[in-house]
Order: C-alpha cells, then structure tokens, then sequence
C-alpha cells in the first residue's frame, strides 16, 4: 500500500459568484521512502495539493489515505493531530519563533504532543547533531544565517519522526551556494530511507528528484520518474 494515495481529489473555492477548482481529478500514489517534487507555475495548484497532502486543508471530493488511514473526511482536530504525528513541514521563510532560542524551536512540535521535557531536549538535540547544528542550540534565530535557519527548520520537521517531510520553496530565500547544500541535505535525508517531496516552482530544483509531478490548471499534466529511464508513469 503507498504510504499517500489520492483518488480523484478535488478542490473548489467560491469567491463571490466564480467558481474555481484549484484542483480537477488528482488521482496518486506516492511511496514510502521516495524523493518527489511537485512543479508547476503560479495558480497551477501545486500549493493546494501539498496543502492537501500535508493535511493542512480538505478537499472538495475525492478520497486520501495517509499511512493506512483515510483522512480526506477528517476534522481539522484530528487533522492537527496527523500532521503533529506523521508530518514533517519545511517552508521557504524558516518560520522560526524569534524569542526562542534553536533548541526551542525545534523542541515546539513535542510540547503539542505532551512529550516531557527531558525526551523532548535529548530528541532535539539528535535532530540537531543530524543537520550539524546542535552547538547552536542556544542562538536565537536572529544570530543565524539563513542557511543555518533553514537547517533549524529541517531539525524541527524531524524530530517527530514524521512519516513524510514537505518542503515548500525551502532554497527560495537562500542565496545559490546555500540552496544547494540545503538541497544536499535533502538528499542525505533521501538515503536514509525518509520520504520527502518539494514543492517547488523552479524545474533545476525540481530536476535532482527522481520523481518529478508537474501540475497545471489544477491537474497532473506530467509525472515522470527517472528510475525509469524518464518514462511517465
């Protein structure tokens, strides 16, 4: 069973008397352990689709099933409680709390979990070691570069342990030389078995996934997977 299954997933909104689908018939699988980007332009839907994915909104119809559980009905409680458990965020301007210091803001999913104190620092201190960052524990994110807040990011979307890591445009505020070591990172991730998927509005980006899902006008128009041979599936 794929770890996200989507079937003819649907979004509509309303605004005063259009109608607009943001999303028409999105029907897919995505793997545990697999490496993906979601591209597409401005208004495609691709942000709506990791808003789905990610549990963060519902859609109009359509069924989706994370992890075994089927969620496109779920209260935006027990959606809350999915993301907390099972998914990792990662966005494109850090989202750091600027008056806690690194290890705080890493520590912030588990205190919603009701994780104690003592396992939520010895966790965030391991997700920190894992992005090189653990003897910056103390700096407030003011005193890091943006390179190293993005790291921070990464530590805090890892310590739960999720079972799938979104990134949304996470090089788009980083200079060239730091995107790519952001993006190298991502791959370290990618060997360890974590799933992942960037979303993301640049093709190079979008070009070092082996699985690569363009979407426009609200529909899959692409999906391509470079482990075999560039065929779409």
């Amino acid at each position: 069973m794929p770890l996200l299954e989507l079937r003819d997933i649907t979004k509509v909104y309303r605004l005063g008397g259009e109608t607009i689908r943001a999303l028409d018939g999105v029907s897919l699988d995505i793997e545990a352990g697999e490496f993906i980007s979601i591209i597409g332009p401005s208004g495609s839907g691709k942000s709506t689709l990791m808003h789905i994915l990610g549990c963060l909104d519902s859609p109009s119809s359509g069924t989706l099933c994370l992890d075994g559980q089927m969620i496109h009905d779920a209260s935006a409680r027990q959606l809350a409680a999915i993301r907390n458990r099972k998914i990792g965020f990662v966005f494109q301007f850090f989202n750091l709390l600027p008056k806690l210091n690194v290890l705080q803001n890493v520590e912030l999913p588990m205190v919603y979990s009701g994780v104690s104190a003592r396992e939520r620092r010895e966790r965030s201190f391991a997700a920190l070691k894992m992005v090189k960052l653990d003897d910056r524990s103390k700096h407030r994110p003011s005193e890091l570069s943006g390179g190293q807040q993005q790291r921070v990011a990464i530590a805090r979307a890892l310590v739960n342990n999720p079972r799938i890591i979104f990134a949304d445009e996470p090089t788009g505020n980083l200079d060239s030389h730091t995107g790519e070591l952001i993006l190298e990172l991502f791959h370290n991730l990618h060997a360890e078995g974590r799933t992942l998927a960037i979303v993301t509005h640049d093709p190079d980006i979008a070009a070092i996934t082996p699985r690569r899902i363009e979407i426009r006008d609200g529909k899959i128009a692409k999906n391509i997977d470079a482990r075999l041979a560039g065929v779409e599936k």
